[in-house]
């Protein structure tokens, strides 16, 4: 009787760990850690190199990505612990925090700095300024997202009339371009190498890019629950060590070599066309070179979202950013 019960509580011992999303010990040396990222794009370069490079596997981790398409099914992923790590906008983790939830997600590296979408539309438009959007159809994200709002920002700034613009946020993230190819909207915001295929088979054409005439905004970033980074501080320091070995890595190598590293994460593409897209994010200075997210790019986010306004109260960087991890591994 005593055997059958043991039996039965290391069978509902096993059974709930999944649900604590835990990161999980693969073998007796490696820690299986689940990232779900917002899309898969170049623009995420340094992640796949510092995976391809061997950088993870050297600090004892290995990464399962998931694409969670949109930064809340990224955030509904962290917050139910079927990932254990988000890869989004940090406007995520301000949403939830300013909820007043106790266990709220906190940043820990940024990757990107500037927005990495780029406007595509039907015909070659080399004359392109945003008052060309007045009176068309735009496919511009979901509202509240950092691409939607980044490109209100941009729009508004340019001094287009945004009342003029139909900025359309109806579509998921995922069936924006598919939506653009049947015939939806006259422009669409897309990113690399997407962005490129498109130009490449002429369904669209390259126009303008967000992140060049946003400015630098903290674009996306990785975060995790408050209580996991203070439960597993060595799990974290390590992803951040491979991480900022592999942002170092992508600051020093040229367009070619990128590509060559990262292409197994898109086997779909041509070796030229992926080369072409990591040649526009470095033309736009679009990564950081360390995962440190500084106070004036975090206020500059808020900026954005207050100007979209998305945002009812700012958020505290001190709560919202724990840089600990990114300035132990740029020591």
């Amino acid at each position: 009787m005593k055997r059958l019960l043991c039996l039965a509580l290391a069978l509902l011992f096993a059974l709930a760990l999944p649900l604590y999303g835990c990161a999980k010990k693969h073998t007796d040396e490696t820690t299986r850690l689940t990232v779900s990222e917002v899309t898969h794009s170049v623009f995420y370069a340094p992640q796949y190199a510092a995976i391809a490079l061997g950088y993870f596997a050297q600090e004892g981790l290995e990464i399962e990505l998931l694409n969670g398409g949109g930064a809340d099914n990224v955030m509904t992923a962290v917050l139910s612990g079927q990932a254990d790590i988000g890869f989004a906008g940090p406007e995520a983790s301000i949403y939830v925090y300013n909820e007043g939830k106790a266990d709220f997600p906190q940043v820990f590296a940024q990757v990107t700095k500037r927005d990495g979408s780029f406007i595509v539309a039907r015909k070659p438009m080399p004359d392109f300024t945003y008052a060309n959007f007045e009176g068309a159809h735009v496919l511009g994200g979901r509202k509240g997202g950092v691409p939607y709002m980044t490109l209100q920002y941009v729009v508004a700034n340019s001094g287009a009339d945004l009342s003029k613009i139909e900025l359309d946020t109806s579509i998921d993230f995922d069936l924006m371009v598919p939506s653009f190819t049947a015939g939806t909207g006259d422009f669409v915001t897309v990113f690399e190498p997407v962005a490129s295929t498109l130009e490449q088979e002429g369904k669209g054409y390259i126009v303008a890019s967000v992140g060049q005439d946003s400015g630098e905004i903290p674009y996306t970033a990785y975060f995790a629950l408050q209580s996991r980074l203070h439960e597993q501080p060595e799990v974290f320091q390590k992803f951040t060590n491979a991480l900022y070995r592999a942002q170092q890595w992508v600051a020093s190598a040229d367009a070619e070599e990128i590509a060559r590293v990262i292409a197994p994460f898109f086997p779909d593409s041509d070796p030229e066309l992926l080369t072409a897209a990591i040649e526009r994010y470095q033309a736009i200075d679009a990564w950081v070179s360390k995962p440190a997210m500084s106070q004036d790019a975090f206020e500059r986010l808020q900026d954005v979202m207050q100007a979209a306004g998305e945002l009812k109260q700012r958020a505290s960087y001190s709560e919202v950013v724990d840089n600990t991890f990114a300035r132990e591994a740029a020591k």
